[in-house]
């Protein structure tokens, strides 16, 4: 194993430190810019209800109620609890200008984090991957078929993945952050996969779910089954989510 200090990760971290004294020595990077927005305009459209019905919690006992939950109840996840779930990891909150802000914050409103899924076991929703649609809160149908074994299967064969009845899927799009932070923008990406799933984390324990990050995935086979470029976007993080069992 190499020493702390020379591993790749350090030398990332190092070499994309801001210092005071060479900031403003900065170039701005030459990387094309890509739309905020992917769009799938093939796909079956899946429009989203915002008529989630929840009881009024108070934050604190959803966060302290939070734990990586691996064993779900066997029952579906409604749909307009899943609506809900997506509306807490990325739904649009407000807009100012061209900008439409989110749930969650991104540097420079930028946005990079792209949210797929595989719906194994939602009411009202047929069994198949989707992407987020974030501008019309819609998904965007990808196939008809349950990829459940298959997402489990890329996330080191961890076998609950399977069972559960909604996994989430992050990708990052590198040049929605780096055409304008450079290689600094990675950091920015990753920040955004943590802010999201945290908060679908805590918005299923308002719906009387609980879920599972994970960031073990051989990453170059999620990519493949979610028939993405893995040189402009990739996986980053993955979570399940389920209904808790009855004590």
């Amino acid at each position: 194993m190499p020493e702390l200090k020379e591993t790749s990760g350090f030398q990332y971290l190092k070499g994309t430190r801001f210092d005071r004294r060479t900031i403003q020595d900065r170039q701005r990077p030459l990387i094309a810019e890509v739309a905020t927005f992917k769009h799938y305009p093939q796909a079956r459209k899946v429009p989203l209800p915002r008529t989630w019905q929840l009881t009024e919690e108070h934050l604190s006992p959803l966060i302290q109620n939070r734990r990586s939950l691996r064993k779900y109840a066997q029952e579906p996840i409604s749909l307009e609890h899943l609506a809900f779930l997506l509306w807490a990891s990325q739904g649009v909150t407000g807009q100012a200008g061209r900008y439409l802000f989110r749930s969650t914050p991104s540097a420079g409103a930028l946005y990079p984090v792209e949210t797929y899924l595989n719906a194994h076991s939602v009411t009202g929703l047929p069994p198949g991957l989707y992407h987020f649609d974030v501008e019309h809160f819609a998904l965007d149908r990808l196939t008809d078929q349950d990829q459940a074994e298959a997402v489990a299967h890329g996330c080191l064969d961890q076998g609950f993945m399977a069972q559960a009845p909604v996994v989430f899927l992050w990708t990052g799009v590198f040049r929605r952050a780096m055409h304008k932070y450079g290689d600094r923008g990675v950091r920015y990406i990753l920040l955004d996969a943590g802010h999201i799933c945290q908060n679908v984390m805590i918005a299923a324990e308002a719906v009387g779910c609980g879920g599972c990050a994970v960031a073990a995935l051989y990453d170059s086979e999620i990519n493949q089954l979610l028939q993405i470029d893995e040189e402009e976007e990739s996986i980053l993080y993955a979570a399940s989510v389920g209904k808790k069992l009855l004590p």
